[in-house]
């Protein structure tokens, strides 16, 4: 037998494989994960992030940015455009305020739950 430790989707699992015998593998119980420092993607200067998140809602790519830092907005308007399985989604202020960074730029990729930008 052989044990190994397998990572799937930040969930750390200890399996054990039986050599040879082609019989099922077994897993223990989860072990909590390290959490993984986020990559840093196109970084507001220091000090420039805003106290409000506006956040990925889905995977996709940003097609165009309508909003820049400094601006005012109010809860509602367009931030940016997010295309997500060949359908268009406009990113919204969540609340009035000022954009304090855009943390993408057009074409890139993007993930769920990413910071796109942030407000005050």
């Amino acid at each position: 037998m052989k044990n190994y430790t397998i990572t799937v989707n930040g969930t750390v699992y200890d399996v054990t494989v039986e050599e040879g015998t082609g019989a099922a593998t077994t897993a223990t119980a989860p072990k909590a994960a390290a959490p993984k420092a986020a990559a840093p993607k196109a970084a507001a200067p220091a000090g420039a992030q805003g106290s409000v998140a506006v956040n990925a809602p889905m995977p996709g790519k940003i097609l165009s940015v309508k909003a820049s830092a400094g601006q005012a907005v109010k809860k509602g308007d367009v931030i940016m455009i997010l295309e997500a399985m060949k359908m268009e989604n406009e990113v919204v202020a969540p609340q009035d305020g000022t954009i304090a960074s855009i943390n993408v730029a057009a074409g890139d990729s993007v993930e769920a739950g990413a910071v796109l930008a942030s407000l005050n």
